[in-house]
């Protein structure tokens, strides 16, 4: 009933890129337009775009195999996004720049800071904003599965098996860091996968010690020279001092926390580790996005346009309970981060396959 107070619907990317941001836009664009005949606009470079009113026109004629479909494979965004705020950008510009592109709504594909932030500008000016969690991190509260988490679990799933390969051709450990923040989602994830013999996360601590004789352990009661260590970039060193490190002139610098693992544990070893650390960075952003991203996306453009049909606002469409579900987003960004529970069902499967998590 309250689909025919709107004509015209606006849609943005914001905060970091994953694969299947694409794939959302192109679900808001086609049951906007062939549901309900709205006009839709691609809102471009996120806030600051918005503060510029610089967009892009999604016709019902890009609708068809050579304007709209090949979103649903194509990684990254193309309305671009932002993950900082441009000095000189106000909210009573975004306000202006949001009447200018004449929106009766707007649907976000963010992360939870950058609803936060929306939601805030939203409720001053009044205007009407849907939500759509997407992020690698997978760390926003009240759904199950963010868009980007399953494509970047594939990816680093894939490094870890390449680097296992080069692991055992020179008997070494290899430490590789993952993204995630301050929740340990992704190294949780793929690190069982893989079967990684230590996965670090932030939540849970440890001590260096443990992980020198879970190491120890595989070669002397397994008999593998070789091992894996999983570590999430938000995982504290023992040590603080051990992450910076001094440049070429003399200035403190500081390092990943990957870096110092592998330092640390060659160290504490006495040399009998012979550790190498990855970074894997950016590429876990990037590629195609996996099947499983494809259909979430595809399911929470929908059910945010059906939001704003039934006079919905200020909500999140989250998957819970196997199904699309709406949540209130207040409720989204008071909890602000969905962190792994220790007594996760995935940290007691990394634990029943002999993988030291930490000190539990």
């Amino acid at each position: 009933e309250f689909a025919r107070h709107i004509k015209r619907v606006g849609v943005m990317t914001s905060g970091g890129d994953c694969p299947g941001l694409n794939a959302a836009i192109r679900s808001v664009i086609a049951h906007s337009v062939l549901r309900f005949k709205w006009e839709v606009v691609g809102v471009q470079y996120a806030t600051h775009g918005l503060a510029h009113a610089m967009a892009v026109e999604l016709s019902a004629e890009s609708v068809d195999f050579s304007g709209v479909d090949p979103l649903l494979y194509t990684g990254g965004t193309v309305l671009r996004s932002i993950n900082k705020f441009y000095e000189g950008d106000t909210p009573d510009m975004m306000d202006a720049g949001y009447k200018e592109l004449g929106l009766d709504a707007l649907i976000v594909i963010g992360g939870d800071g950058s609803q936060a932030i929306i939601r805030e500008y939203a409720a001053r000016f009044g205007w009407r904003h849907v939500a759509i969690p997407k992020t690698i991190d997978n760390d926003v509260p009240l759904t199950n599965r963010c868009i980007g988490f399953d494509s970047s679990v594939n990816t680093i799933t894939d490094a870890l098996h390449r680097l296992s390969f080069t692991a055992a051709s020179h008997d070494r450990v290899m430490v590789v860091e993952v993204m995630g923040r301050t929740a340990g989602h992704l190294a949780l994830h793929s690190g069982v996968a893989t079967g990684a013999d230590v996965i670090l996360i932030p939540e849970i601590p440890y001590t260096l010690a443990r992980v020198v004789r879970r190491l120890q352990k595989v070669k002397e009661v397994l008999g593998r020279k070789w091992a894996l260590v999983v570590v999430a970039e938000g995982v504290k060193p023992e040590h603080a001092e051990g992450c910076i490190l001094t440049d070429c002139h003399g200035r403190p610098v500081k390092r990943g926390v990957g870096e110092y693992l592998a330092d640390a544990l060659r160290e504490a070893s006495d040399g009998e580790l012979d550790t190498r650390c990855t970074v894997l960075g950016h590429t876990q952003r990037g590629g195609v996005p996996s099947a499983t991203d494809r259909i979430l996306a595809t399911a929470f453009g929908i059910e945010a346009v059906n939001c704003l049909a039934r006079g919905q606002k200020d909500v999140m469409v989250a998957w819970r309970n196997s199904k699309v579900e709406v949540v209130q987003l207040h409720d989204v960004v008071t909890e602000r981060t969905a962190h792994v529970k220790p007594t996760s069902f995935m940290v007691k499967t990394a634990v029943g396959t002999g993988t030291y998590v930490g000190d539990l």
